[in-house]
């Protein structure tokens, strides 16, 4: 397998982008060589400029849960281009996602439409705050919620495949609000709450996906929610990468605890850039027009986007997809797991509905100070194998893998070839 042309096109993109890429991920600093380009997409395979063709365990880090291009979700794309691209002004599949995603979450009874997930997270802190009158957020180390400066310190997968410690140009008074916990600890957070009496919520993924997946562990979010309506805090849900992955709502209702703020993103828009914050109505009474908190934007709820999001959700409930992601999930953990054993590798595996991901350490990971005990060299090479032999992985130890509905019997047959191939080549390290 060759990747001529993509290297061609990181050279020719040196000159204009930054690294020749507009997400740092992409760059493949951590796993050595140059980022691929990418031509184009159909259900579970993805196709690079070179012609090389992938089963797809990225999704674009999520959305893609139908698989790319969906014929119904083309089509419903294809309608909404004909009459416009953007107005400026509301449309009334607003109005028609609101409901779907409102009725898929308990407990939000409204929501807002935003561009991204990290503007769905910015605004649903200053939700938070705003409802609260507080101005402390606790955040947990491995947790990335966008690259906003407030949420940039101890932030998972992208600081950590770059081995930073945080970011420059994010000024100290810009996290002299923002308190880190450890993740499935709540003594951490208990320890915030003696120190400090102005702490508005906690934000957290329910399923930890930027340092790998991490689940939580012991009732840790029951607990949790428990402790901070005792404090008058809230509690912030950040499902931009869980959202719809493990049924059709969030992964916190599976795990039995109820958001006071949620975050969505990438899913809802159908791979469009869109993100959502929503609560009950007594929390966005807050947000103007109808309150004080001002967030707003042009683009938001594009009906592009709109159009993509209701024809992807729609499908997917109809599919119910669920049952299934969970036995192929566990196939690629036995796949994993036997592999690694035959090949005389350490690993351990975490996975959680459509996401999974191995961990290169013999170590239990709950945390990322855990997470941060796999080695990223031995991933580096397992990762370049998995390539050559036709499977995306996302380019980062710390990032989960994903699946969608599209993956046949023979794309799981060649998952587990390259994962064979790929335990081999570690061992010979």
């Amino acid at each position: 397998m060759e990747f001529k042309k993509s290297q061609k096109l990181y050279k020719k993109g040196l000159k204009h982008l930054v690294g020749a890429v507009n997400s740092p991920v992409r760059a493949f600093s951590s796993v050595g060589g140059n980022p691929l380009f990418i031509k184009k997409a159909k259900g579970s395979k993805i196709t690079d400029v070179d012609g090389n063709t992938f089963v797809d365990l990225v999704l674009s880090y999520e959305p893609m849960i139908l698989g790319h291009r969906h014929k119904k979700v083309q089509k419903a794309i294809d309608k909404a281009l004909k009459n416009g691209y953007t107005f400026g002004a509301s449309t009334e599949n607003e109005i028609k996602l609101a409901k779907i995603v409102c009725d898929a979450f308990p407990g939000m009874d409204k929501v807002r439409f935003v561009n991204s997930g990290t503007e769905a997270v910015l605004s649903g802190i200053r939700l938070a705050r705003a409802f609260t009158g507080k101005d402390k957020i606790i955040k947990f180390a491995g947790c990335y919620h966008g690259h906003q400066d407030a949420l940039l310190v101890a932030a998972g997968s992208g600081l950590a495949t770059l081995s930073l410690p945080g970011s420059k140009g994010v000024p100290e008074g810009a996290v002299r609000n923002t308190l880190i916990a450890k993740y499935n600890d709540l003594e951490s957070v208990k320890a915030h709450f003696e120190e400090h009496d102005d702490i508005a919520g906690v934000i957290l993924e329910p399923i930890a996906g930027n340092m790998g997946v991490v689940i939580p562990q012991n009732d840790f979010l029951k607990e949790l929610k428990t402790y901070l309506e005792s404090k008058g805090a809230l509690l912030i849900v950040d499902e931009v990468m869980t959202g719809f992955r493990s049924k059709f709502g969030g992964a916190q209702e599976l795990l039995g605890v109820e958001a006071d703020i949620t975050c969505l993103g990438k899913v809802v828009g159908g791979g469009f850039p869109v993100g959502a914050y929503g609560a009950r109505n007594e929390i966005m009474q807050e947000v103007a027009p109808l309150g004080g908190m001002y967030q707003a934007g042009t683009l938001s709820g594009n009906p592009i986007a709109m159009a993509g999001g209701i024809a992807t959700l729609t499908e997917l409930k109809k599919q119910n997809p669920y049952e299934k992601f969970n036995e192929i999930a566990q196939i690629i953990e036995v796949f994993l797991l036997e592999k690694a054993k035959k090949h005389g590798v350490e690993i351990t595996v975490n996975r959680f509905g459509s996401m999974i991901n191995p961990f290169f350490t013999n170590v239990t990971v709950t945390n990322f100070e855990e997470a941060q005990t796999s080695d990223t060299k031995k991933f580096a090479t397992f990762f370049w194998e998995m390539m050559h032999n036709g499977v995306f992985l996302p380019p980062s130890q710390f990032e989960a893998w994903f699946l969608s509905s599209a993956l046949t019997e023979k794309d799981i047959q060649k998952i587990a070839k390259a994962i064979d191939k790929g335990m081999e080549a570690v061992a010979k390290m």
